[in-house]
Formats: structure tokens, C-alpha cells, sequence
């Protein structure tokens, strides 16, 4: 019998929902209102049948609507943040989360586990070795691995043993774990500057007379000798080039040194940092080699600072190297 009863937008979408299912379709119902999937599963529960018509002029009025419909915004902050993802900060993200109380329902472990090894190794390194372990046992097993390889062995050991007894420790206290380390990392993030207190450090050290660099790092060693050690891994200086530098890489690094200033770093070299001159001259043709033995030994005397200044010249331009992703510097073992 035809429908005769003009039909509520209620149950036009109870019935539009229904042809769907029954063509296979589906429906992620679950991201409408709770009062909204109730209502309609009232609505289905209390029809019966319709006729073709009645079900053809229902399909083409929401086929018209759906036409005439230009864009879909997202129905609360939670799906707005899941479209803005990658596109606004995470500390904004964070604060937006707060601000509408949706932190409780997100596990923070979802993103943390989903950070590079690069960005956790601090927090393996600097906390208590049980928060370690709880972060290691989070972690797909790969990535565990890769970060324990970048640890000091001492350490990587005695993380491993923490995860074994973690398991006395609850779910709540892991999450609370979680959400200690997020706020952390994402005021990392946040930060007014692009690298870390170590790394600035470092960099300002790598170009500062040896006998300041000395005096700095002594004085760290007093007041924070875990910070010092960091800041000693960061820093590059001319005595760390045998080390540091693969010797198929001098001969492009030669390229860019000035002639005259590699000579006067050699003949800087003479007493302290005489390795570093022998690796340079030992990875250069045997021609150029004499010849910046005999320049070297034709400069003049140089003052402690010239020398500093002489051996910074030829650090300055690995680093320029570096930037530019033209040399590598190795790992320093230790």
C-alpha cells in the first residue's frame, strides 16, 4: 500500500540508513551523537515496510542533498583535531585537547610510540631508568632495539633489566607515565630555540680558544657532569677529525680549505694535535702532502690564538660540509 503519511526527516534518514545497509554499505554511524545513533535505531525498530515508490522518492531527495552539499565540517574538537593532524603544532593540539577536557580519552602513548628514536633518546637518557623501562616495553620491538643501540652500554643494560620487572606495574600508573612524558616532549618542541641546550653549547665551544673550551668544560664538570659529558659527545674540534672524519672524505674537504690557512693549521700542529696533521697529509697525494709540509715549515711563528684561530679555519669548513650534507661525521666510540 503506498505511503500516504508525509514522512519526518527522522525517519527519511531511517530509511536511507537502512537501503544502505542492505546494499552492503558501511555506515560509520559511530561518530554521530549517542542521542542521535538512539533515536534511529528507535526509528528502525519501529517501522515496517514501504512501498517502491516511497523508497525511490526518499533515495532521490537525499541524492539532491547531496549534490547541493558543498563542504562537510567535522561535528566536534575531537574530529576537528583529526583533521587539522600535521597541519598546527602539537603544543596547540595539546592545549586545544586540554582546554576542551579531551585529554583522559586519548591514550598518549598512541603518539609517543609513533616518535623517531631520535626524539625519545633523551628521555631513555635522562629519566629514571624504571620510566625507561616502561617507554622500551611500549615500543614495538624494532624500535626498542635501535634505541638501545644508542645508548652507552651500562646504561642499555640496566634499562633491559628495569623492563623485567615491569610487570608489577598497573595500567593507570603507565598512563600517567605517558601523559608526564607528552607534556614533556611537547614543550621540547615547543621551545623558543631550534636545537637543544647541548647541542648550542657545543656549537659555541667548537669555535672557542682551546684553553676557554678547557676552562668551560672543567667548570661544567663541577656543577653538572652528566651535562659536561653531553656537551663533550656534541662538541667537534680539530684534534676529533682522525675520529670523526671517513678519510675518503678529505679529499673533498681539502677542496674548500684555503691552501695557506691548511698550512698555517698544520704548522699549528707541530706539538699538540699532530695526529689530526698526519691524518690530513697521510689522505692527500704524496705531491700536495710535501708541499704543505714545506709551507708549514716556512710559517712563521703564530701566537696561541693564531694557532687556535688557524685550526677553527679548517673545522669551519667540515661544518659548512656537514650542513650541506656533503661529509658525515662518524660516531665517536664512547
Amino acid at each position: 500500500m503506498p505511503q500516504t503519511t508525509p514522512l519526518s526527516r527522522r525517519r527519511k534518514a531511517a530509511i536511507v540508513v537502512r537501503f544502505l545497509l542492505s546494499q552492503g554499505h558501511k555506515l560509520p554511524l559511530g561518530g554521530l551523537p549517542q542521542d542521535l545513533q538512539i533515536a534511529l535505531t528507535h526509528e528502525l525498530a519501529g517501522m515496517r515496510a514501504i512501498d517502491r515508490a516511497t523508497l525511490d522518492a526518499v533515495i532521490a531527495e537525499f541524492v539532491d542533498e547531496v549534490d547541493h552539499l558543498g563542504l562537510a565540517f567535522p561535528s566536534g574538537i575531537d574530529h576537528a583535531l583529526d583533521i587539522l593532524d600535521g597541519s598546527i603544532s602539537e603544543a596547540a593540539a595539546a592545549r586545544v585537547r586540554h582546554e576542551a577536557g579531551l585529554d583522559t580519552r586519548r591514550d598518549p602513548w598512541e603518539r609517543i610510540t609513533d616518535l623517531d628514536p631520535a626524539a625519545l633518546l633523551p628521555v631513555l637518557d635522562s629519566e629514571s631508568v624504571e620510566v625507561a623501562a616502561v617507554v622500551l616495553s611500549k615500543l614495538k620491538v624494532s624500535k626498542a632495539a635501535e634505541l638501545l643501540g644508542m645508548l652507552p652500554g651500562e646504561r642499555a643494560r640496566r634499562i633491559t633489566y628495569a623492563v623485567s620487572r615491569t610487570g608489577a606495574v598497573g595500567p593507570a600508573t603507565v598512563r600517567r607515565i605517558g601523559e608526564a612524558l607528552l607534556a614533556q616532549l611537547d614543550a621540547e618542541r615547543a621551545s623558543a630555540f631550534a636545537e637543544g641546550p647541548v647541542d648550542r653549547v657545543g656549537a659555541i665551544l667548537n669555535f672557542a680558544p682551546a684553553t676557554t673550551r678547557e676552562e668551560v668544560l672543567s667548570g661544567l664538570d663541577e656543577t653538572d657532569g652528566v651535562f659536561a659529558e653531553k656537551v663533550r659527545r656534541a662538541i667537534f674540534t680539530f684534534a676529533n677529525i682522525p675520529a670523526r672524519i671517513d678519510a675518503r672524505d678529505v679529499p673533498r674537504i681539502l677542496r674548500d680549505i684555503d691552501q695557506t690557512a691548511l698550512a698555517r693549521a698544520i704548522a699549528a700542529s707541530v706539538e699538540a694535535d699532530s695526529a689530526t696533521a698526519e691524518f690530513l697529509l697521510g689522505h692527500m697525494s704524496q705531491r700536495m702532502a710535501d708541499a704543505l709540509r714545506e709551507a708549514a715549515a716556512e710559517t712563521p711563528p703564530m701566537t696561541p690564538a693564531e694557532a687556535d684561530a688557524a685550526k677553527v679555519e679548517v673545522v669551519r669548513v667540515i661544518r659548512a660540509l656537514e650542513a650541506a650534507g656533503e661529509v658525515f661525521l662518524l660516531a665517536e666510540d664512547g
